[in-house]
């Protein structure tokens, strides 16, 4: 009986707790889901230079990172707690090489053909960073939210500058409906509004 009551016990503490949200120390409510973490931080900052003074967001990234530690790709979502609208990015952070510009990113759902993404059509640079790409078409946007919405992962692929082959990652999809709905239910809750 005392080696079932172990053999509960470990299992118990094996299994993950619920997340929930925690307070970090940047000054923000975090919590993850899946393979997506989202974050709201404290305070809105209505003239901020960039989306971070006035935004939720919810991220994934590639298993392959750079020199910084930080995913090579990144998928986000950007929720403006001024006005609700959401925004989907793109980060590209490879230590040799970048996006081709001249050439559209292609994301790939299984059971579907490619979306492209092309710079200056579909994709657009904002806040001074040149290696962060909004999707600019509010359609095509809408497109991808729900296709990110119903699906499990994407494929990433990126033409990249001085390289035949396009990158290729796979970015998990698991996480995105709670990160949509994290950040929805705190957009509002803010110390200092």
């Amino acid at each position: 009986m005392r080696a079932c009551a172990r053999l509960v016990a470990l299992l118990l503490l094996t299994i993950p707790a619920a997340a929930e949200p925690f307070h970090h120390s940047y000054g923000e409510w975090r919590e993850y889901f899946r393979d997506w973490l989202a974050a709201c931080p404290d305070t809105i900052v209505e003239d901020s230079p960039d989306y971070y003074g006035y935004s939720c967001f919810a991220s994934t990234g590639s298993a392959a990172v750079n020199s910084a530690s930080l995913p090579v790709y990144k998928l986000t979502l950007i929720r403006n707690r001024l006005d609700g609208d959401i925004d989907v990015a793109i980060t590209v952070a490879a230590d040799e090489g970048s996006y081709d510009e001249s050439r559209p990113m292609r994301l790939l759902f299984a059971g579907d053909g490619p979306m492209m993404l092309a710079m200056g059509e579909e994709l657009e640079t904002r806040f001074n960073v040149t290696n962060q790409y909004f999707v600019a078409d509010a359609d095509l946007e809408a497109q991808l939210i729900e296709r990110m919405k119903e699906r499990a992962s994407l494929k990433l692929i990126v033409p990249m500058t001085g390289a035949e082959q396009p990158a290729d990652t796979w970015l998990s999809l698991q996480g995105v409906m709670a990160s949509l709905d994290f950040m929805s239910a705190n957009a509002r809750k803010v110390k200092q509004y």
